[in-house]
């Protein structure tokens, strides 16, 4: 090949062709990663709403069931402990941070336990239930998203490259099912 009065060798220019096809490539992979990246972690927050919304519509279910065992004029002496104790599980589940939410759900879900479901009205076992189905859902769903994007992001040289930014890998959510 000639360029202006320079000559260069056949071998040179395919091993630069080669070389810019392999950039090329490589910029395009990196390029389809961090997208792909991007769209899990929204997948993550969306789902993490999700859940969040399934966990608080439990607590108030929750303290519902409380209200309900309090207002029993055939409970036992008890019960009202047991009512006192599920809304303040229920208040602590909805007001915990982060790191502590699991662990304060699953007080709740003990607390749920403890209470008589044959002494509640048809409905309001309906409701527990539909919402217990929810979190559990919710839980799946948000944990198969931390999943996806963890298996992408924990790639060597997808960490190496920074593909995923400065943002931590999201953390699962794991809770007692009842």
């Amino acid at each position: 090949m000639h360029i202006s009065g320079l000559t260069i060798p056949g071998p040179l220019v395919a091993t630069l062709t080669i070389v810019t096809m392999v950039m090329l490539l490589a910029g395009w992979w990196a390029y389809k990663v961090a997208v792909r990246l991007d769209r899990l972690n929204v997948r993550v927050d969306l789902a993490r709403g999700a859940l969040e919304a399934a966990l608080s519509r439990r607590a108030v279910v929750a303290r519902l069931v409380a209200a309900g065992i309090a207002d029993d004029p055939r409970a036992p002496p008890h019960s009202q402990d047991l009512a006192r104790q599920l809304v303040t599980a229920a208040d602590h589940a909805e007001r915990a941070d982060a790191a502590g939410r699991e662990a304060a759900e699953n007080e709740l879900s003990a607390a749920l336990a403890r209470t008589d479901a044959s002494r509640r009205p048809a409905a309001l076992v309906a409701e527990l239930a539909d919402a217990e189905t929810r979190v559990m859902i919710a839980r799946r769903f948000y944990n198969d998203a931390v999943r996806d994007t963890r298996s992408l992001g924990e790639r060597r040289l997808v960490r190496r490259l920074h593909l995923g930014g400065t943002a931590p890998l999201p953390q699962f959510f794991e809770i007692i099912e009842r």
